[in-house]
């Protein structure tokens, strides 16, 4: 993981072509194969999270919106140091 973290450190300023050229050069060059099943798993879970995205409809999401102002009306709404800790958990 540590490959992709430096990755984006040192190329977070160029272009996306640029930096998926960068990427690829700099991966051919690895050979510990504990990084290519990390990069193997980090792309099977973007993949399938990616997949699963799809916009929402103006019907959708005005519906949320109703539903978000009704919530917060009846006070039903959790603090953002809650919702921090909750996120916490989750990794």
């Amino acid at each position: 993981m540590f490959f992709l973290v430096s990755l984006v450190q040192i190329h977070g300023n160029m272009g996306i072509e640029a930096r998926k050229l960068t990427i690829i050069e700099q991966f051919i060059t690895i050979q510990n194969t504990d990084i290519i099943s990390q990069f193997e798993n980090l792309l099977k879970k973007f993949n399938k999270t990616d997949l699963s995205l799809k916009p929402f409809t103006a019907e959708e999401l005005n519906t949320r919106i109703d539903k978000s102002m009704k919530s917060a009306s009846n006070e039903e709404l959790i603090s953002n140091t809650e919702l921090i800790k909750e996120i916490q958990k989750w990794k």
